[in-house]
């Protein structure tokens, strides 16, 4: 059938008048991101649950899903120094429904010590969001196990018994194992690493007898040591920690020793800028709020709070920071 002119004519005026209420590529983007988030998101915490990452995480999982109405659902994802956890939210479409709890160890740590089989680049692959918190390790033995009461005197222990004490950490690469490394690199001292898939799992053994010491996260290990479960003999931040003013930092006596092994919410690369500025504003104003700061240091964790692109700037510069540190140190993947 051939149409008429004027039936061409009022055929193609239909099509365009249709044409005209759909939303140009540029505006249906504006508007999806406006409307975001309109659908579950999924945040990937790449350590096991009962950790200060998994605590941090849920907490911000809860108020998030509170404030915007959309379920916010934690998803553990362990293994391999956090790297597991961490490549899933790499390889996740950027449109703001997969984020992930970075941390020191899976974007500054681990690509310096194994940067061949990285499965992800650790600046080049993440929309950096906020910065939430610093967890200060702490050098902690089991009492039934070391003798030492400080320091000086473990260092002491350690020359007198070569490689014949365990020291447990929450995976090869990760910041508990970096840095026992450094310490024991600094002060000429050997010890046997013993990795877990976590600081949890680690931490029980540790308790438990089956390892005899490990620079630990304060949030986890610090309530044993209040317990009488754990001996603490130092801190790895250069200033005494909040939550234990008499504990010394390990620098005072192992001269250039400092961590400030951080934890941070992260995107895919890509993510529209609108939508990380939206979750960085809401992740900024909620860890401001005093009972969150008084929840966070109950755990041990220094509240942060930074905006994207500081957060950027810090993820750049650890990165850089690390890789001259391990290889500086000598340290190698396992």
């Amino acid at each position: 059938m051939t149409l008429s002119t004027p039936t061409k004519r009022a055929f193609l005026g239909a099509a365009l008048a249709c044409c005209a209420l759909l939303p140009a590529p540029g505006q249906a983007q504006a508007q999806a991101q406006a409307a975001y988030p309109s659908k579950p998101i999924k945040f990937i915490v790449p350590v096991p649950a009962g950790g200060a990452a998994d605590a941090m995480a849920r907490m911000i999982a809860e108020h998030l899903q509170t404030k915007w109405g959309q379920p916010v659902v934690v998803d553990n994802r362990p293994g391999a120094g956090s790297s597991v956890g961490m490549a899933v939210v790499a390889k996740a479409a950027p449109d703001g429904y997969t984020i992930g709890m970075g941390n020191v160890a899976a974007n500054a740590i681990n690509p310096a010590v194994r940067p061949e089989a990285f499965p992800y680049d650790p600046v080049k692959d993440f929309a950096a969001i906020s910065m939430v918190g610093i967890t200060p390790l702490i050098l902690v033995v089991n009492p039934q196990k070391v003798p030492a009461q400080t320091l000086p005197e473990f260092i002491a222990y350690l020359k007198a018994n070569p490689g014949k004490l365990t020291y447990g950490s929450s995976g090869a690469g990760s910041a508990l194992h970096i840095g026992m490394e450094l310490f024991l690199q600094k002060t000429g001292t050997s010890m046997v690493h013993v990795p877990y898939k976590g600081s949890a799992p680690m931490l029980t053994d540790l308790i438990g007898g089956q390892v005899d010491a490990s620079m630990d996260a304060a949030a986890t290990s610090w309530p044993q040591v209040q317990s009488g479960k754990l001996r603490a003999l130092g801190v790895s931040t250069a200033k005494p920690a909040f939550f234990a003013p008499d504990l010394p930092p390990i620098g005072q006596t192992v001269k250039g020793f400092e961590m400030n092994p951080w934890h941070g919410v992260m995107a895919p690369a890509g993510t529209p800028q609108a939508i990380v500025d939206k979750l960085s504003k809401e992740i900024q104003a909620y860890l401001r709020l005093p009972d969150t700061e008084a929840k966070l240091r109950e755990r041990g964790v220094v509240p942060v709070g930074s905006n994207a692109a500081e957060f950027s700037r810090t993820l750049r510069e650890e990165a850089a920071m690390y890789r001259k540190l391990v290889s500086d140190a000598g340290i190698k993947g396992e």
